[in-house]
C-alpha cells in the first residue's frame, strides 16, 4: 500500500516539476533576447575568451611551435570555434531572463536600459562593481579591526590576558 502512494506522489511531484520547467514563449524568448542584445551580455562573454584561450593554449599545444602556430590561427580574432559556446550561452541567458521576468517586464527593463541613463549604467556597471566591491573590503577590514580590539578591551576588563 505504501509503495502504491510513493508511486503516485512520485509521478504528482514530476507532473508538478515538468510544469513548472515549461519553456517560456516564443514571445518571451524574443523578448530576452533584446534585453540580452541591450545588456550586451555575449559581448561580456566574448571579452572573455582571450583569456580562456590563452589559458587554453598551453593545455592544449603542450609547449610546441607547431601547434602554437596552428593553435594561433584557429582562434584568432574572428574565427568561429567558438560560436556554438557562444549562442548557446546567449540561448540559456535568454530563457534564465524568460523565466525570471513577464514579458512586460523584459520589455520595460530593455526600455530603461536603451535610454541614456541605462546606457550610462551599462557603460560603468564594471567601475561600479569593482569600486563597490573595494568599499566592501575595505569597511570590512576596518570593522574587523575595530571589533577585534573592542573584544580584547572587554576581555581584558574581564581580567584576561591578551
Amino acid at each position: 500500500m505504501s509503495r502504491l502512494v510513493l508511486m503516485i506522489a512520485g509521478a504528482l511531484l514530476l507532473l508538478i516539476c515538468g510544469a513548472s520547467a515549461q519553456a517560456p514563449s516564443p514571445e518571451a524568448m524574443s523578448a530576452a533576447r533584446k534585453l540580452v542584445v541591450t545588456l550586451k551580455i555575449a559581448d561580456q562573454y566574448r571579452a572573455l575568451l582571450p583569456q580562456l584561450l590563452l589559458k587554453l593554449r598551453s593545455v592544449v599545444a603542450q609547449d610546441r611551435p607547431e601547434i602554437e602556430r596552428d593553435y594561433d590561427a584557429v582562434t584568432a580574432p574572428g574565427s568561429e570555434i567558438y560560436t556554438p559556446a557562444l549562442n548557446s550561452m546567449v540561448d540559456q541567458v535568454s530563457a534564465l531572463y524568460a523565466q525570471s521576468f513577464s514579458i512586460d517586464e523584459l520589455r520595460q527593463i530593455e526600455a530603461f536600459y536603451v535610454q541614456p541613463a541605462g546606457k550610462k549604467l551599462l557603460e560603468k556597471s564594471d567601475a561600479l562593481a569593482q569600486a563597490s566591491a573595494q568599499i566592501g573590503q575595505d569597511v570590512g577590514q576596518k570593522t574587523a579591526d575595530e571589533l577585534k580590539q573592542r573584544l580584547i578591551e572587554a576581555l581584558r576588563q574581564k581580567g584576561h590576558k591578551l
